[in-house]
């Protein structure tokens, strides 16, 4: 029988040698996956998770039970889900919102003035489940809604207090992480163009509606964006377990910049380099680390706790 477009046919003896090469280049191919993404700033962890999620979506697919979400945002648009999500950004002016899809209870559990071109449809809860992907958490109510303006570093510098994240990549992380900056006062997160979520329903839902109060900057090189935040006259006080001082013994209470690195690797050499204080937090308990967001949250509250730091009214609340 004729091999392909050659005409020369199977040699049974080759088959066993071609089967050995054949899994060769998938198990090469796989571990070229494993390493681009753990270059991206995922661990081997967060890698063998996402194996583990996508088996687990091919076998429901085969078995009929995937359902995954039937819709999708107009292009360039976001969808926003979540009653705190939706509310905040319903009341923000610097947000163009076009359609809302929210159930009777949803809305009325939600205060806001509806903007001039907005489509509000009254919907069942499940409609909603159609649209949005398995296990989305939306309260009954989506909306689709134009990304915030992009905000550049010289809309910061009247900011007392910034949260700089530096290739924090799990939008869950970055969400709870601006939620605790908005509650705490900081001005603004600054964070990479590349190895950070962009603006998403995941990151604006765990934000509880804290995305719409704060500037959300990303920048292309974090090294020269620390170094331009120094000559403004911030402390920049990189958050490592291996500081020399406690985080605490550190602040000097003028202008803050709180540098976070990932969860895993923390902060890049050259981002330890361009700060002007390493800090560390201590535990009195028996676990002596914290999860990112956790950490940036004590952290946060320790700086504006600082006697020389005073609470004004900040951008955009």
């Amino acid at each position: 029988m004729p091999h392909g477009d050659t005409g020369a046919p199977y040699d049974d003896a080759k088959l066993p040698s071609q089967h050995s090469t054949w899994h060769s280049k998938r198990k090469n191919t796989s571990r070229a996956i494993e390493a681009r993404a753990i270059n991206n700033g995922m661990s081997k962890q967060d890698t063998h998770y996402a194996t583990l999620r996508r088996k687990h979506r091919e076998n429901a697919k085969k078995s009929g039970t995937y359902k995954p979400g039937a819709g999708q945002p107009v292009e360039s648009r976001i969808w926003l889900y979540g009653l705190h999500a939706v509310e905040a950004a319903l009341n923000n002016p610097r947000r163009l919102s076009h359609q809302l899809w929210a159930s009777e209870n949803a809305v009325a559990k939600m205060a806001f003035e509806p903007q001039p071109g907005l489509t509000i449809q009254n919907v069942h809860p499940k409609e909603i489940d159609k649209k949005l992907d398995t296990g989305a958490v939306h309260q009954g109510v989506l909306l689709e809604a134009e990304p915030l303006p992009a905000q550049t570093l010289e809309n910061c510098w009247e900011d007392d207090l910034l949260l700089v994240l530096d290739q924090v990549t799990d939008p869950h992380n970055v969400g709870a992480m601006i939620r605790s900056a908005v509650a705490m006062g900081a001005g603004a997160i600054i964070t990479t163009a590349r190895h950070s979520p962009g603006e998403s329903g995941v990151l604006a839902k765990v934000a509880s509606g804290g995305l719409e109060h704060i500037k959300y900057v990303t920048v292309r090189n974090l090294a020269n964006t620390i170094q331009a935040i120094n000559e403004r006259g911030y402390q920049t006080i990189g958050l490592d377990s291996e500081g020399s001082k406690d985080l605490v013994e550190t602040v000097t209470g003028r202008k803050t910049a709180l540098v976070m690195g990932a969860e895993g690797k923390g902060l890049r050499q050259k981002s330890r380099e361009t700060v002007t204080d390493l800090a560390r937090l201590d535990m009195p308990g028996p676990i002596k680390s914290l999860n990112v967001s956790n950490a940036a949250a004590v952290a946060l509250h320790v700086v504006r706790s600082h006697g020389a730091f005073k609470s004004k009214e900040r951008f955009g609340a």
